[in-house]
């Protein structure tokens, strides 16, 4: 009876050692793959320059482990310091590794937003890496990535129909947090309203595929001064979500200016009261 038992278990502990085996040995393909997808794309966006490793002490990258929808995954970039004339953050690039179009925005602030803070919401086709690669006033390149575990969000169905999607074309609005402490940036908040069709998903109804048609570029001002712009493309989700900070010493106009892959134009701007 003992022999049987300790064969048993002897069997039991092989295929654990075994399953184990193979765990690693996916990881690793998993690790090399995502290593090949990265270096595929490094060249054509940054030719030789060097990247360090280190993004995670400039900014905090936070993404879902698991993304609940793969169409609508959130993602913030927040900057661990602030926007000064003498030292700031000065370029953000979104970058999902194995999407159709791995280069989703490109984010552009100057030293006067105060903090360059970044949220919005992708689409991830399959299982990715999501990396910032993050330009400094120097010139120099800086990266951090986290891994999301999603597929299906470029080809997923839009949220609604087209006819319905091309009624809300172009509304936008802009909100901003109604106080913050003196000299400190305020959160804002800029919603449009536009399918940023990925030209990978089925009309429901007609069983066809809408062409891509996407928001491509964002500009923001404060009382006419530039505080940040973004060059977007269809890893963006439908209706495109942007909340940022900006620094207002007095009361003024904040205005947001949007441009699609048609070229139509949309504008939106709100009244920021003094403290």
């Amino acid at each position: 009876m003992n022999t049987v038992c300790h064969a048993l278990r002897a069997g039991h502990v092989l295929r654990l050692c075994r399953l184990a085996a193979w765990a690693l040995l996916l990881h690793a393909a998993g690790t090399a793959q995502a290593a090949d997808n990265w270096a595929k794309l490094r060249p054509g966006l940054f030719g030789q320059r060097v990247i360090a490793g280190d993004g995670d002490t400039l900014v905090e990258l936070e993404a879902p482990q698991r993304a609940a929808d793969a169409a609508v995954v959130p993602v913030a970039i927040r900057a661990r310091q602030p926007q000064t004339a003498q030292r700031f953050l000065k370029t953000i690039y979104l970058i999902i590794d194995k999407n159709p179009a791995p280069l989703a925005a490109t984010f552009h602030f100057t030293p006067a937003v105060g903090q360059a803070d970044i949220e919005t919401r992708i689409r991830i086709e399959e299982y990715s890496n999501v990396r910032v690669v993050i330009e400094m006033h120097d010139g120099s390149l800086h990266m951090a990535s986290r891994p999301v575990k999603a597929a299906g969000g470029c080809s997923a169905p839009a949220g609604k129909d087209a006819g319905a999607a091309s009624a809300d074309l172009g509304r936008m609005r802009l909100a901003v947090e109604s106080s913050a402490p003196p000299g400190q940036p305020r959160l804002a908040q800029l919603m449009i309203r536009h399918p940023n069709d990925s030209g990978m998903a089925m009309d429901q109804v007609t069983r066809l595929y809408a062409p891509p048609y996407f928001v491509k570029h964002i500009e923001v001002a404060y009382d006419g001064k530039p505080l940040l712009s973004a060059d977007t493309d269809i890893s963006i989700s439908e209706n495109p979500n942007f909340r940022f900070r900006f620094v207002a010493e007095k009361a003024g106009t904040l205005t947001a200016r949007v441009v699609d892959s048609k070229d139509l134009s949309y504008s939106a701007s709100v009244s920021v009261a003094e403290r």
